[in-house]
């Protein structure tokens, strides 16, 4: 089966016809990881294989038959299937059942420092899951969102939200599967920076590093501390500021479409949909 993948942007996205083509994301803002999808696997077929990162994939319909080493399961919507770099594997459906999956493939190198982030074996090698596979709703929810989350392409707010999104996925799978009992650190004023970066550089289009390299800390710390300190995460903090910003640019009668440049939005189009989203008008019935 041929799979075409085009570039649009950073993006590259597969767009093969039919239902039973494979669909891939991959973006070179965040090289770290890949999905993959398909919508109907009838006539999918896998021979046992294996991958280089560490994988997880959630079946979306119908069942299938998933071996991983020496263990062969039946699953169905709903199961969430993990493997470990280099773990010999299959999945394929039963015959004549309609079958849909998504898959995401992290880099391992990636998932090892978010794992040390979370005081998993710090300085040592990858920490590999015993689980491979679960029925937990909320991871499978959670994967679910991730994958909507990262092959948005009318997304245009940038990476860090993408980048945020796949950090606090991958920090509940680590604590679910192999739950740490370390404590929480008080880490107050060094949230209170990171809420000051962002709202002074709200209209530069801030990576997820340049908010922790302000607060001075780990990208899965700051991300989960500062949701619960603030109740929202950076990502839409830094949307809020954007909004605060273009209420006083319009307040000053700065036409429209200069005002979405400035506040660091795509086009006047996008500004629209967030201040309408977050003001509950749009920008002109806010300006007059």
């Amino acid at each position: 089966m041929s799979e075409t993948i085009e570039a649009t942007g950073a993006a590259r996205n597969a767009h093969a016809k039919g239902a039973s083509a494979p669909r891939f994301w991959r973006s070179d803002a965040l090289p770290f990881i890949e999905a993959r999808s398909i919508d109907d696997g009838r006539k999918v077929c896998y021979a046992k294989h294996s991958h280089e990162t560490f994988s997880i994939g959630a079946v979306t319909h119908g069942r299938s038959v998933y071996l991983n080493r020496h263990a062969r399961e039946w699953i169905g919507a709903g199961a969430v299937v993990m493997m470990n770099p280099d773990d010999v594997h299959a999945c394929n459906p039963v015959a004549g059942e309609r079958w849909s999956y998504r898959m995401l493939h992290v880099d391992v190198a990636w998932f090892t420092k978010l794992q040390h982030e979370l005081g998993f074996n710090e300085n040592h090698a990858f920490r590999a899951f015993s689980q491979i596979m679960s029925l937990d709703a909320a991871l499978f929810d959670g994967l679910n969102r991730l994958c909507a989350i990262l092959t948005n392409e009318d997304d245009d707010t940038g990476t860090l939200r993408k980048e945020s999104a796949a950090i606090t996925f991958f920090s509940n799978v680590q604590q679910t599967l192999n739950p740490s009992n370390l404590p929480e650190r008080d880490a107050s004023g060094q949230l209170a920076r990171a809420a000051e970066f962002i709202a002074e550089n709200c209209t530069r289009a801030l990576k997820l590093d340049d908010v922790c390299e302000a607060a001075g800390l780990s990208a899965s710390h700051l991300i989960r501390a500062f949701k619960q300190r603030y109740g929202m995460t950076p990502h839409a903090y830094l949307i809020n500021r954007r909004i605060q910003y273009s209420r006083a640019q319009l307040r000053r009668g700065a036409p429209i479409a200069d005002v979405a440049l400035d506040a660091g939005f795509a086009d006047q189009a996008h500004l629209q949909r967030t201040f309408k989203r977050l003001v509950a008008a749009t920008p002109g019935q806010y300006r007059c």
